[in-house]
């Protein structure tokens, strides 16, 4: 069974505006899944109507095997949700919330474990949520959607309003989610973090589905330049690379050859051809970011090759 599925999904408001467009996706049971695009892509507009939040205007989508529309009921208490710009009861304290939650999905999760795996104190918890920060408020929310230990997460910026700490704890909490089995379903626009912990992603633009992988078969696929850092013993004067095909750009500087190649597989030359000149010390090796894979799909945009290196002088 897919932990999601849509067939020709169609959102349109009025007559002018076409959200999402015939768009057909499959998400994995247990894996994390990546959901991307700029404002206004149909990013939002896809989970609400995998939530039933929204009515689609054709086609169909399924949920841990229910129908989105006929069995929304089931649907969601199976599903924990963390929505973007989750909003929280003034007056309430945390502990109050995660009971509300429990008690509205008929569990028996404890509320004081759950506070505590999402990094809240027992005193965060005896605090009205009104007078939380972004963060606690984030980390609140995200342990609410942790109720009844769901068969699906769905994660609208979960890290909105985190320190780099938070966004750690937050980055190992989903990753220990998928390993005990939970389908994530990852949308955001923080690019490090979704490469940091996706197993695939998806790309929306305007509306559609621009492209659906691993990062790591996008990158092969991608005509993104790659980049490679090699150090070299001593200062050499010249790293001679005119004679390595794919070579776009090289540059040295205090005992660094900088190189830009046409695509990944040309730096193994760099590096045996460096080899044979002089002493490496060490190397960088720099992939396609998933920022630059985003760019490309969603900006039609490829990257300009520049003229074949010749030598490479100090």
């Amino acid at each position: 069974m897919t932990a999601i599925e849509t067939n020709g999904l169609t959102k349109r408001f009025g007559e002018d505006v076409l959200a999402v467009d015939g768009l057909d996706l499959t998400v994995e049971e247990g894996e994390i899944f990546g959901f991307l695009g700029p404002n206004g892509a149909g990013k939002s507009t896809t989970i609400n109507m995998l939530l039933d939040f929204i009515r689609p205007s054709d086609g169909s989508a399924t949920v841990l095997g229910h129908d989105a529309q006929a069995e929304s009921e089931a649907i969601r208490h199976k599903v924990g949700v963390l929505p973007e710009g989750a909003a929280v009861y003034d007056r309430l304290t945390g502990r109050e919330h995660v009971e509300w939650t429990i008690q509205t999905k008929g569990t028996d999760d404890d509320p004081d474990e759950i506070l505590e795996t999402v990094g809240l104190s027992p005193e965060d918890a005896r605090r009205a949520a009104g007078g939380y920060s972004k963060g606690m408020t984030q980390r609140l929310s995200f342990g609410m959607a942790l109720v009844g230990d769901p068969d699906l997460l769905i994660l609208d910026e979960p890290s909105s309003g985190l320190d780099p700490n938070g966004i750690q704890e937050m980055r190992e909490l989903i990753r220990e989610e998928a390993a005990d089995g939970t389908t994530v379903f990852f949308s955001s626009h923080i690019l490090p973090e979704v490469e940091a912990v996706c197993d695939r992603v998806a790309i929306m633009n305007e509306g559609r589905l621009a492209t659906v992988d691993s990062i790591e078969n996008l990158r092969d696929g991608s005509d993104s330049q790659a980049r490679i850092d090699v150090e070299l013993g001593g200062v050499p004067e010249a790293a001679d690379l005119s004679g390595v095909p794919g070579v776009v750009r090289a540059d040295i500087d205090d005992g660094v050859v900088s190189v830009v190649c046409e695509d990944a597989t040309v730096k193994v030359d760099v590096v045996t051809t460096l080899a044979e000149q002089a002493e490496v010390v060490d190397i960088l090796s720099e992939d396609t970011s998933l920022e630059e894979l985003f760019n490309a799909y969603t900006s039609g945009e490829t990257p300009e090759r520049e003229a074949p290196a010749a030598e490479v002088t100090a």
